[in-house]
Order: structure tokens, then C-alpha cells, then sequence
């Protein structure tokens, strides 16, 4: 009784299709895609950063002068 079988799965498919529609699903799918895609870019280009020790001086100094900039 406590375990879901294949059956109550596909009437929670069922209800939430209904209740949101196909076309919202379908964004929110296209918009979870997108921002997986964005994070592992990010992640890819954070691990390229920290391979060259002058890209990270150079973020640093350069996040270091917009602090700056903002404070003024």
C-alpha cells in the first residue's frame, strides 16, 4: 500500500497535463533546459579559469574596480 505503482504515476501524468496544459509544460521544459545548459557553461568556464592562474588575477581586478565604481 505505501509503494506507487506504474498506475498511480500515470494518473498524476494525467491530472497535472490537465491541469497546466501542454503548452506551459512544454515551456517550463524548454526553460529548465535552458538554464542546465547556461549552469554547465558556466561551470565549464569557471574550471577553464581556474587552469590559468593570470585569468583569475585578472577577474579579481577587475571585479575589484567595479566594487569601486559602485561605492562612488
Amino acid at each position: 500500500m505505501g509503494s506507487m505503482s506504474i498506475w498511480h504515476w500515470l494518473i498524476v501524468l494525467v491530472v497535472v497535463l490537465v491541469v497546466f496544459g501542454t503548452k506551459k509544460l512544454r515551456g517550463a521544459g524548454g526553460d529548465l533546459g535552458s538554464a542546465v545548459k547556461n549552469f554547465k557553461d558556466a561551470m565549464r568556464e569557471g574550471e577553464e579559469s581556474a587552469n590559468k592562474p593570470e585569468a583569475v588575477a585578472a577577474q579579481s581586478q577587475t571585479a575589484h574596480s567595479e566594487t569601486k565604481k559602485e561605492n562612488v
